[in-house]
């Protein structure tokens, strides 16, 4: 007899297949432009029953990088498989493709590159030490040797990857992150620019701390540049990257005053504190899943609390900010009525 649904009329059979849940897999294709790539990759999945969500493709500098979200509920074939069936192909075509099941990001690893200032690391290694991380720290990555003694004091891994200039070898950089297994590269304060080679492979997992209030003053000597303008107020930003310097969406950020007459190294005594918990604060919104990329900026997730994270000025100044007047004539109308 047929059963029927709580709180519906309609009868459904129980030999009914209950609906087959999805299984999202984020693949990454990158590599040297060339015809044919996309229709290469996606016929490879067509083969093996694999749904295509989603797909966004770029070029910049004559790097090419495809991101798709595939649903692999019903592929027919093993993760294995799968994998090495993709490594071939980009063999064959001379690009790197990357898998990430579902129960690769179960396992959220953070690889955190460094220059020479230790404020943002301090914190990062602070809360990893308390448990408030939600993370491991597998890895400091410098292009300088400078906190390798701090990466010791906490038992992580070092590797200095600059040369006598500090320019990094990207291509070693790119051979650590994957020998770490990397979920989230984080740049506590890496005074140099990802290639599009690198940025490419990790779209949505490289988070930076910028020092003013973005988008304002980009790029390098951000406090100087707000003295110079006379700005007030100045502050700080965690954003993730993308290949437009500065430009990536922004997760948090905190202001300060800017007292007249104060030096750069002043400012930047105001500023350092307030890096690192932007930072800090920036990795747990996206380690908790609680943010998402749309159309170039962060949205906060249906389901994650707000009350749970700062997102720009603290809950205790609220009630110090003026409430009117506002736009309108409604308390002069109901004044002239009285």
């Amino acid at each position: 007899m047929p059963s029927l649904r709580d709180g519906y009329d309609d009868p459904v059979d129980p030999t009914e297949a209950p609906p087959v849940s999805r299984q999202y897999t984020e693949l990454t294709v990158v590599g040297e432009d060339d015809t044919g790539l996309i229709a290469r990759v996606t016929t490879l999945l067509f083969e093996r029953d694999i749904n295509i969500e989603d797909l966004d493709q770029a070029v910049r500098d004559r790097v090419f990088r495809m991101t798709m979200t595939v649903d692999t509920a019903e592929m027919t074939c093993t993760p294995e498989e799968l994998r090495g069936a993709l490594s071939e192909l980009g063999a064959e075509l001379g690009v790197d493709i990357q898998v990430r099941f579902p129960a690769d990001r179960e396992t959220k690893t953070i690889a955190v590159l460094v220059t020479k200032e230790s404020h943002c690391l301090e914190a990062l290694f602070e809360a990893w030490a308390d448990g408030d991380l939600g993370a491991e720290i597998s890895v400091i990555i410098g292009n300088h040797d400078d906190l390798e003694p701090l990466a010791e004091h906490y038992g992580v891994d070092f590797h200095d990857i600059g040369d006598d200039t500090g320019t990094p070898d990207e291509e070693r950089l790119l051979g650590l992150l994957e020998e770490y297994g990397t979920d989230l590269i984080v740049l506590a304060r890496y005074m140099r620019i990802l290639s599009p080679n690198v940025v490419f492979r990790y779209e949505d997992r490289i988070i930076n701390v910028h020092p003013s209030l973005l988008p304002a003053f980009p790029g390098a000597e951000a406090y100087r540049q707000a003295r110079e303008e006379g700005v007030r107020i100045a502050g700080v930003t965690a954003h993730y990257v993308t290949t437009d310097l500065d430009q990536g969406p922004i997760i948090t950020q905190r202001a300060f005053d800017l007292p007249p007459g104060a030096s750069v190294e002043e400012i930047e005594r105001r500023g350092q504190p307030l890096e690192a918990g932007a930072l800090l604060e920036a990795v747990r919104l996206h380690l908790d899943d609680a943010v998402s990329v749309y159309h170039g900026r962060t949205e906060l997730r249906d389901d994650a609390d707000p009350e749970r994270y700062q997102f720009g000025l603290p809950d205790s100044l609220e009630g110090s900010l003026p409430d009117r007047p506002v736009d309108g004539l409604g308390e002069v109308a109901a004044d002239a009525e009285e």
